[in-house]
């Protein structure tokens, strides 16, 4: 079981689709059941409220903005959800969000930003 155990359902903010199949895969070997994939802050936002979802991962550069804007509209909407970003431009977010997991990525980052993200 992990922190996370009754959280079920991710939206993955990723313009790389086999990147976003690999956090998916990652994600559902920790027991994560649904996900949606969003490549812009506006797909996000309506895949958001339409399915909310427990979890976020977002990289940084997506189509048409950032992961930060469309965490941002969808929180405003939403409330607080928790939120992994899953980036290779890390010095991007450093100093401004946490939990940050480097591409490539390690499984192991992956599960222990996901119990950091749960636990604020």
């Amino acid at each position: 079981m992990t922190v996370h155990a009754q959280a079920r359902h991710v939206l993955i903010i990723e313009d790389e689709i086999l990147v976003a199949f690999e956090v998916e895969a990652l994600l559902a070997e920790q027991g994560f059941t649904s996900f949606d994939i969003a490549d812009c802050p506006a797909d996000a936002l309506a895949m958001a409220v339409a399915h909310p979802p427990d979890l976020i991962t977002a990289d940084y550069r997506i189509v048409g903005g950032t992961g930060v804007e469309a965490v941002e509209a969808i929180q405003n909407q939403l409330g607080h959800i928790p939120v992994v970003y899953v980036t290779g431009n890390a010095d991007q977010l450093k100093g401004r969000v946490r939990p940050i997991v480097d591409k490539p990525i390690s499984p192991r980052h992956l599960a222990e930003a996901c119990a950091r993200a749960f636990a604020n």
